[in-house]
């Protein structure tokens, strides 16, 4: 008998890095790594290397809708990954597709600015970010650079990531990420908070890297890929961050481009899980 087994399928909506590097291409590479079948959605083309980026194609909202829908409506993903949302139409077309499909976990990254500087969202749609798609989405995980955009707080230690954490929930997030990557220190911290309480704070080693591009995108397209393979969105989110802190460690003795270098995502790869069909 054929067709007895599934692959576990995710799904990225999100632009494509020309480098490599980050986007779409290193939420594919994640996927893949870990296991899951990774399928997607771009809404933009950027012009991007190693040294930045310095241009942007925005697609078509009517085709990013078709993209979506062309995907869950036949594959029917278990979990999906939002990133780079660089217009206000975008913006509102993605919130009102993903409505119909509400059974389906979605972690939105806010990528709003370039390492580079390059601003990659409109200010009009990190509005309907918070007004829409922050309150039907299961975890947002922005950076501090991001944080502090959409709260308006400076944030400069870990307790100061707490309150920002409280004002996303506020906003009427079901559970936030606050990533501290970019806080001086030996070690790392990030904080996560749900609308029900739950704290906890994610410690790991800081890692002495020029290859960090993409680290972000990496890291919630692998919480995506967990939660498809059955876990829980806290130990997700904890094996995600295990999963970038190898793909760091093993990517930091690389020369890639003349800038800041993409990570080793295949580091420790593994086989394309496949469970049988209920």
């Amino acid at each position: 008998m054929i067709n007895q087994y599934k692959y576990p399928i995710v799904f990225t909506i999100a632009g494509s890095d020309s480098g490599g590097g980050a986007g779409i291409q290193v939420d594919l590479k994640t996927f893949s790594a870990l296991g899951c079948f990774g399928t997607s959605a771009i809404t933009a083309v950027t012009v991007q290397n190693t040294m930045g980026v310095s241009g942007i194609h925005v697609i078509p909202p009517v085709i990013v809708e078709q993209q979506i829908k062309a995907v869950l409506d036949d594959m029917q993903p278990l979990a999906i990954k939002i990133g780079m949302i660089p217009t206000v139409e975008l913006a509102a077309t993605i919130g009102a597709v993903l409505k119909e499909y509400p059974h389906i976990p979605v972690i939105l990254d806010p990528v709003m600015v370039a390492s580079s500087g390059y601003q990659l969202m409109q200010d009009e749609a990190i509005d309907i970010l918070k007004n829409e798609l922050f309150t039907s989405v299961s975890l947002v995980t922005p950076n501090l650079d991001e944080a502090r955009l959409i709260t308006g707080m400076d944030i400069d230690n870990v307790d100061d990531m707490e309150v920002a954490a409280a004002y996303f929930i506020m906003l009427g997030c079901k559970a936030v990420l606050i990533k501290g990557g970019h806080l001086k220190g030996d070690t790392l911290c990030d904080v996560y908070l749900d609308k029900n309480g739950v704290t906890h704070r994610f410690e790991s080693s800081f890692i002495d890297s020029n290859n960090t591009h993409g680290t972000g995108c990496t890291l919630s397209s692998a919480i995506v890929a967990f939660i498809a393979l059955g876990d829980g969105m806290l130990e997700a989110i904890e094996k995600a961050k295990a999963y970038v802190h190898g793909a760091i460690e093993y990517g930091k003795d690389v020369k890639t481009g003349k800038g800041h270098g993409p990570l080793n995502h295949f580091f420790d790869p593994q086989k394309q899980v496949k469970y049988k069909q209920k």
